[in-house]
């Protein structure tokens, strides 16, 4: 087996998504938060995904940008959902998600629903991520 392969095989098993994309027609919002903070705003329309950060968390001069969306000022756009937020999605190959995915109905290349069911929280950060009302 390749060693690409053996890598491709690693990642999905940690959860690492390579490629999260969104059906084109849909539309969500979510909020990033920290604590009582919110971070910025993921929403995604018609297969683009959107970050921009909260006019709130731009004036605080203490705190840090992500790694991934370093200039506080611009809005990011991606037909791939960025690495920060597709992280939440757990493995498909674990047992206890498969039996959710089941249970709950919920479509593996249904990035919406995923990240409503599996992306509030993460190990990974202490940021909170919710579907907007």
């Amino acid at each position: 087996m390749p060693i690409k392969k053996y890598i491709d095989v690693a990642r999905d098993w940690l959860g690492i998504r390579t490629h999260v994309y969104a059906p084109p027609g849909v539309h969500a919002t979510f909020l990033l938060k920290y604590a009582d903070l919110l971070v910025g705003t993921l929403t995604v329309e018609d297969g683009v995904w959107q970050f921009e950060y909260s006019r709130e968390f731009r004036q605080h001069e203490s705190l840090r940008p992500l790694v991934e969306f370093p200039d506080l000022d611009t809005t990011y756009q991606s037909r791939d959902l960025w690495q920060f937020f597709a992280m939440r999605i757990p493995s498909f190959e674990q047992p206890e998600v498969e039996a959710i995915l089941k249970r709950e109905k919920i479509e593996e290349d249904d990035a919406i629903k995923l990240l409503k069911r599996f992306g509030m929280r993460t190990i990974a950060n202490p940021f909170e991520l919710t579907l907007a009302a």
